[in-house]
């Protein structure tokens, strides 16, 4: 698999959800979710369903600068993951948003990886 957007491996959806968001292109971060999956917002609510979603990660988009996120941990058992990242949005090496997320990611018959629940906000989240 060569898109630069299909996760092998759970240690690669962090990174990967990363340059989805550098690339500006609302479906390449979509398609890192099931069709039923949960994002949950920075406000603590719940968007389930791909149309939820878009338009919580629409305004996401609408951030200026460049995430970098780097992978803490990926817990694995059979077809699930548990994983955990650290992420910044910077512009011109200011950091506008860190945090520290909080995901389980389900991989798919394919063998791409999908996220099922994202919690962005769900270890720390703060504005500087």
């Amino acid at each position: 698999m060569s898109d630069p957007f299909i996760v092998t491996s759970p240690e690669q959806m962090n990174s990967t959800f990363a340059r989805a968001f550098n690339s500006g292109k609302i479906e390449n971060l979509l398609s890192l979710y099931e069709a039923n999956a949960c994002l949950v917002s920075p406000e603590g609510v719940p968007h389930v369903g791909l149309a939820a979603i878009r338009d919580d990660l629409c305004r996401l988009l609408q951030l200026p600068g460049r995430m970098v996120s780097i992978n803490r941990y990926a817990f694995v058992t059979e077809d699930i993951a548990l994983l955990q990242a650290e992420f910044q949005i910077l512009e011109n090496e200011t950091i506008l948003v860190r945090g520290v997320t909080a995901e389980i990611v389900r991989r798919q018959p394919d063998g791409r990886w999908l996220y099922v629940i994202d919690h962005p906000a769900g270890g720390l989240l703060a504005f500087p």
